[in-house]
């Protein structure tokens, strides 16, 4: 005879009364819910007129978006659908159902606030003894835009539908002077077609005087560096009193080039290279992860598709941490991040970099892998020790641990929770949401740790 256990959809109070008794005690919805309550809020409440109908409490809504992000559940609709479907989201939003326009209103208009939380969330990791910064590592990943790279707009193409445009203009205006419109076909509405056009070529007008203003901005970086570069090898000629080796640098360019683009969905976003080949609408999510603990300590969302110029501003978000947090030593980073620059400002900040000279060669040999290091230079420069730091045995082994560091952290958030694409448009808001991600991250991984 079989033998089941009795089920009855129609009894009452089928889940416990007690919203305590819905989930284990050692659950990540109780964590991120105690996190949240720890966290000063008071930037949040104010903001609040304290008038008109009842709303939802700030530790409410940033609790569903942070067990949201933590668990992969990103869109506003579906964060709404999951306080009804959800045990874990119905313990954290206290049996409260917020509709998907509060919880992307709230998720829009707090970002800044939210980004102090995030400072928040590391001053308690190290509270409870689960950051330590020494060894940390930068690294940086493409995340695709809310935006398709077929809605970008060449200068190129900009000006041919522009001339295209203007002659539809033309065509129709003697469509409508003519005394007979037998040709007019049927169904067209001449003012309609005019309006719309005419609104075309606003756009078109529009997005052509952003792509120059760019170009402007280009130019100006780029003669600065052509006039660096001018300088540098005329003091290079009046020292050897030769002329320096190799083609003298061509000057910029100030006109737009016809391959300039803007995306007309969101303007800030680039089109940039990504892994695999190919190239997206995108933008660049940097992160510093603490080695160990694998925190995220400081993020920043940047336009331009290398690394080159990102260090800089990372150790400036490094330095504005607390104290409390203690110092970070050691600045970890792939060869896209190498330059004698940034070298320098990493020693300028009190870190010693481990920059990558060059990319390092897959499957090593023995004596490749295994190889005494050469003599250490006397009188070296910052590069040049640096260099040979890289070259000894511990300095393998400490630029080893790169790998181990911040990439885990970009596979989880992208492969394991799903965040491959940013829900918000602009740079502001992009850099808003990848702090919300990486907090999230965060409150996520010190759970683990905390219950390792």
């Amino acid at each position: 005879m079989s033998n089941f256990r009795p089920f009855d959809r129609d009894t009452p109070y089928l889940l416990p009364p007690s919203l305590d008794e819905w989930l284990p005690q050692k659950h990540l919805a109780r964590f991120v819910a105690e996190v949240i309550d720890g966290l000063d809020l008071s930037a949040l409440i104010r903001s609040y007129r304290g008038t008109g109908s009842a709303s939802y409490h700030p530790a409410l809504l940033l609790g569903v978006l942070v067990y949201g992000y933590a668990t992969g559940v990103f869109s506003s609709r579906k964060l709404e659908r999951a306080t009804y479907d959800s045990v874990a989201f119905r313990f954290i939003a206290a049996n409260e159902h917020p509709d998907h326009d509060t919880i992307a209103a709230f998720r829009r208009r707090f970002l800044p606030q939210i980004e102090a939380s995030f400072v928040q969330v590391l001053l308690l990791a190290r509270e409870m003894g689960l950051l330590k910064l020494g060894t940390v590592g930068l690294d940086g990943t493409k995340i695709h835009a809310n935006a398709s790279r077929h809605s970008a707009l060449s200068y190129e193409h900009a000006g041919k539908l522009e001339a295209q445009l203007k002659a539809e203009v033309a065509d129709l205006m003697a469509k409508a002077e003519a005394a007979d419109q037998a040709d007019v076909p049927d169904g067209m509405s001449i003012p309609d077609e005019l309006a719309r056009r005419e609104e075309r070529l606003s756009r078109l007008a529009e997005a052509r005087a952003k792509i120059e203003a760019r170009a402007r901005e280009r130019f100006k970086r780029e003669q600065a560096d052509h006039e660096a570069r001018l300088a540098q090898r005329a003091a290079k000629a009046a020292a050897t009193g030769k002329k320096p080796a190799g083609r003298e640098p061509k000057p910029p360019v100030a006109a737009p080039r016809p391959t300039d683009q803007i995306n007309l969905t969101d303007e800030e976003s680039r089109i940039m290279p990504v892994a695999g080949g190919g190239f997206e609408q995108c933008y660049n999510a940097q992160a510093v992860v603490a080695e160990g603990s694998l925190l995220v300590v400081a993020t920043n969302v940047v336009q331009a598709p290398n690394d080159k110029q990102q260090l800089e501003p990372m150790l400036a978000k490094i330095s504005a941490l607390p104290e409390d947090l203690g110092k970070a030593g050691v600045m970890l980073g792939d060869n896209g991040y190498f330059s004698a620059a940034n070298v320098t400002a990493c020693l300028a900040a009190g870190l010693e970099p481990l920059l990558a000279l060059a990319r390092d060669s897959h499957h090593q040999s023995l004596s490749e892998r295994f190889v005494d290091a050469p003599p250490a230079p006397e009188n070296p420069t910052p590069v040049e020790a640096m260099a040979y730091r890289l070259q000894t045995p511990e300095g393998k082994k400490l630029y080893a641990l790169r790998k181990h560091i911040p990439e885990p952290v970009f596979g989880i958030i992208k492969s394991v929770l799903g965040f491959r694409q940013f829900l918000l448009r602009g740079l502001e808001n992009v850099n808003g949401e990848w702090t919300l991600v990486t907090m999230a991250w965060n409150v996520k991984r010190m759970f683990a740790l905390k219950a390792a």
